[in-house]
């Protein structure tokens, strides 16, 4: 039985581990719950050292100790592998389901969304079979083994520009696939892989299909209303990122693009749900640092708050 708490996070990456850090320094009852089998969010997916967090310089999974050790030392609460089935903005509740799939109600009177983003998919043919076989690649980690390979990379971003490079430096044949004419990537990255030996730039092209039963083998290419069959041995999608929303009431604004539309403390139109680091529309640039300061921003106006009603009530 989980008692119900003032504050429930959602979300165990940098944002939801400041607010869960803040709420216990603040002495408020709080509840972090994440899905995954460890926290750290984003963290997971970082291989290159981490050089722009102030007082830490090292490899992610590092910081990922730092934040679970100060949790522990201030006497955090937090759930690991918890999935969020349903909440209840009218009744102040969330539905739960443990990993030995047990479900609970857990009431709050805040709630905060810190629930991050998920790598965007193409939604094509062969791409859920290829990430059920584990096909799911880093540039950084991964790049020794497409040495004399063909692969593809998909976008036109700077993450997809410096995977290029990264694969093609390693020696991998490289497929750069952008759907428009114009690439969004800074020029540092541009200038380097168009004129790379190991790179082939295919713009306004669309990958249709990915091909492979047992691993990837190719792909299907729609260029100027034409069919191209490429093969290639590894898929690199890196077509930018998307909010994790699936558990998020209908009635809590978001924008075009699913991002929860918050104030300048993180609090929604529902007076009662706040949201915080990838999953908002704040702040415009997103980094580990502010999304620490949004957790704390997050939790002091909750604290604000709650402090009010004591003071409504005596």
């Amino acid at each position: 039985m989980i008692d119900n708490t003032d504050v429930l996070i959602i979300g165990g990456g940098p944002a939801g581990i400041s607010a869960a850090i803040w709420c216990s320094r603040l002495g408020l009852k709080h509840l972090l719950i994440e899905a995954a089998p460890s926290l750290g969010g984003q963290l997971q997916n970082i291989y290159n050292d981490i050089l722009d967090y102030p007082g830490f310089a090292g490899k992610s999974k590092d910081l990922k100790k730092q934040f679970r050790k100060h949790l522990h030392h201030l006497n955090c609460t937090f759930l690991l592998e918890t999935k969020v089935i349903n909440i209840n903005t009218e009744k102040k509740s969330v539905l739960i389901r443990s990993v030995s799939e047990s479900t609970e109600e857990i009431g709050f009177k805040f709630l905060i969304f810190a629930s991050g983003a998920s790598s965007r998919k193409l939604n094509i043919a062969g791409e859920k079979e290829m990430i059920k076989r584990n096909e799911v690649y880093s540039a950084s980690r991964d790049s020794d083994k497409f040495k004399d390979k063909q692969v593809a990379v998909i976008g036109g971003g700077d993450r997809a520009l410096e995977g290029s490079l990264l694969l093609a430096e390693k020696g991998a044949n490289v497929y750069l696939i952008h759907r428009s004419e114009q690439f969004r990537a800074r020029q540092e990255y541009l200038i380097p892989a168009f004129k790379h030996p190991n790179i082939t730039v295919l713009k306004n092209a669309t990958v249709q299909r990915i091909h492979g039963t047992t691993h990837v083998n190719g792909i299907d290419l729609l260029q100027h209303g034409s069919i191209i069959n490429i093969a290639v041995e590894a898929v690199f999608i890196r077509i930018g990122v998307e909010p994790n929303i699936k558990a998020l009431p209908g009635n809590v604004p978001v924008d075009k693009d699913g991002y929860i539309l918050v104030n300048n403390v993180g609090q929604s139109k529902i007076p009662s749900i706040f949201a915080i680091g990838d999953v908002t529309t704040r702040p415009i640039y997103s980094s580990i640092a502010s999304s620490v300061g949004q957790g704390m921003t997050a939790a002091k106006q909750i604290s604000l708050l709650l402090e009010g009603s004591k003071k409504q009530l005596t």
